[in-house]
């Protein structure tokens, strides 16, 4: 654990959270890129059998069938997009449909953007959001791989979304609202984002009870998923307050067994816990 500034709730400053964010998510995008690309020189397939550390890309992931994900939900996207970081499907919960626009938050490498561009076809469009310029970089990349042209990636802060007011009918996210500094911003923001009677529907996690100090104090921790979360009254308190209705949020109990696996020092099943977080804009007639 490093010692970083804290507020009086132990939880580290903004612009330190932001930063350890950023640095994470870059190293796991260029440790990808490194990774396949070791990949493709090994035609032998023993890329990691020697130990040599190529393979460190995937220390981060979880296998995405654990997350809720099926084998033809991973097998329908190209190689590269797919880097295991979330804590569940986003996209499953959605329901999706032709035609709709779909707002991405924390799109990372766009393996969930790449598959709602499936369920909203070619009259559909699907924008992702990312604040690490190499992981907007990679996405644009798989653009091109996943010959996706309704899906399109733009660099920013899902706290400030380079997103017009009302253009969006459906906005998803796997686990990176926890990441943000200022959780009740992000809600105003997809709020705005969101065309009237447009929903949200989210995958991320909720504190279960309270994580230690020295974790939670911690900017590693913090940019791992593990120290930001919010309990469900916090964050239907959040929700509300943004404007949304009909907000359900229900805690995955099953998740435990891949939360279990994030670290090897401490079972954060104990505090956090996967859940799908979702809420409704009002009707412009309401």
């Amino acid at each position: 654990m490093s010692d970083s500034p804290t507020d009086e709730t132990g939880r580290i400053d903004p612009d330190e959270q932001r930063r350890a964010v950023r640095n994470r998510y870059a190293r796991i995008a260029t440790d990808s890129d490194s990774a396949s690309s070791t990949a493709e020189s090994n035609s032998d397939g023993d890329c990691c059998d020697d130990g040599d550390g190529c393979c460190d890309a995937d220390a981060d992931a979880t296998d995405s069938t654990e997350l809720g994900y099926t084998d033809e939900d991973v097998a329908a996207v190209a190689a590269g997009a797919d880097l295991g970081l979330g804590c569940g499907n986003p996209t499953a919960i959605a329901s999706l449909g032709e035609g709709e626009t779909v707002l991405d938050l924390g799109s990372g490498a766009g393996f969930d953007c790449f598959l709602a561009a499936q369920e909203v076809g070619e009259d559909g469009r699907v924008l992702g959001v990312d604040m690490t310029p190499a992981m907007v970089e990679k996405a644009r990349d798989n653009v091109r791989e996943n010959d996706a042209e309704n899906v399109e990636f733009r660099l920013g802060e899902i706290e400030h979304l380079p997103v017009a007011d009302e253009t969006v009918d459906v906005v998803i996210s796997n686990c990176v609202v926890n990441l943000s500094p200022d959780k009740p911003q992000v809600f105003r923001e997809a709020f705005r984002a969101l065309r009237p009677g447009g929903r949200l529907a989210i995958s991320d996690v909720v504190m279960t009870a309270p994580v230690p100090e020295s974790v939670r104090s911690d900017p590693e921790s913090v940019a791992a998923c593990v120290a930001g979360a919010s309990t469900v009254d916090e964050l239907e308190a959040m929700l509300s307050d943004a404007g949304f209705v009909d907000v359900a949020i229900a805690p995955k109990e099953e998740s435990a067994e891949f939360i279990s696996e994030w670290d090897d020092s401490l079972d954060l099943s104990d505090y956090i816990v996967s859940a799908t977080i979702e809420g409704r804009k009002p009707d412009a007639d309401a």
